[in-house]
């Protein structure tokens, strides 16, 4: 008989691996209630039903991602994962990705930055599933061999690949949380306020801003200087707070951000900063609908680029 108290206690684990071999949600969503459903089919009470439902998931996982990375690769624009809150507030409809594990939350938000993510995302399902299963979550080999169906000498070399792969990629970052949510807390107030000088000195020299649209809302981004970027960002958003819009300080995969909310107070976006040494080197936005329904009610963001547009003209006295 399923242990239905075991598994509700480890469903956190379940989808923060899921998630991080996915990148999406609502796939890992679906991936834990199949994990469950054969769980609870197969009869079985394992020595470890840690291990045992992390195999489960993995396998599921990967079957997944093989059949997604096909739409992935004719996705439209920049493709991004999912965001999720990791600062879960009371009502909050994002899973935790940290798995509640207090001691290991720094590690963990880390692994699952969204520059992390798009890491992950150069690796073949199976050394995506080995990485996430050894490297992040410290499964033995044996483990993860049961996982991915291989040997466990074969999985230690996907697993020296893996490593190789994403620390030749590996981001640097702010180490300090408070000092990126201090500089982040100035960014959202330069940029609610207007303030150009202010927002400027804020952002590298090479800032990359770059949106996930899917194509359907909001534009792609790019590499600007800093003074550009500014010009840009303070062109797009302070109206859109003026047409009354709203910005909402979130912390987002592991890193500080805010949610775009609009004038009715549903979700048109997300923003995740990315800082180092006082600057805000990269700035990601998402903004397909498809991307936010998790988070909470989704608003169509033409519908407030339209508000924001009717602002303008009304605060240049036009009709």
């Amino acid at each position: 008989m399923a242990d239905v108290e075991g598994f509700e206690d480890l469903r956190p684990l379940v989808f923060a691996i899921a998630y991080r071999i996915l990148g999406t949600v609502s796939e890992a969503e679906d991936a834990v209630q199949e994990t469950w459903l054969r769980y609870e089919a197969s009869g079985v009470e394992p020595d470890s039903l840690k291990s045992y439902l992390a195999t489960i998931v993995t396998r599921v996982s990967i079957d997944v991602l093989r059949s997604a990375r096909m739409r992935r690769e004719t996705y439209v624009g920049p493709w991004f994962p999912e965001p999720v809150l990791t600062d879960v507030q009371p009502g909050d409809r994002s899973a935790d990705v940290l798995t509640g594990d207090p001691a290991a939350a720094a590690e963990l938000a880390d692994s699952v930055s969204m520059a992390a993510l798009l890491l992950l995302e150069r690796l073949s399902p199976l050394e995506r599933a080995v990485f996430v299963m050894r490297e992040v979550f410290r499964f033995d080999y044996d483990d993860v061999a049961a996982a991915v169906g291989r040997s466990e000498p074969a999985c230690r070399q996907l697993a020296a690949r893996a490593r190789r792969h994403m620390e030749q990629g590996k981001p640097r970052f702010e180490a300090d949380r408070r000092k990126r949510e201090e500089l982040a807390d100035r960014f959202f107030d330069a940029l609610s306020a207007g303030d150009l000088d202010a927002l400027q000195a804020l952002l590298a020299a090479d800032v990359e801003a770059v949106n996930d649209g899917g194509g359907v809302a909001g534009g792609a981004g790019g590499t600007f200087g800093a003074e550009r970027a500014a010009r840009i960002l303070l062109a797009a958003v302070p109206p859109l707070l003026a047409a009354g819009a709203s910005m909402e300080r979130r912390e987002i995969n592991g890193h500080p951000g805010a949610v775009m909310h609009d004038h009715v107070g549903d979700i048109v976006g997300t923003w995740t900063l990315e800082i180092l040494d006082d600057k805000v080197i990269g700035i990601r936005s998402i903004t397909s609908p498809s991307k936010l329904q998790h988070l909470g009610p989704v608003g169509d963001l033409r519908t407030a680029l339209k508000r924001r547009q009717a602002a303008r003209r009304a605060q240049r006295g036009e009709r």
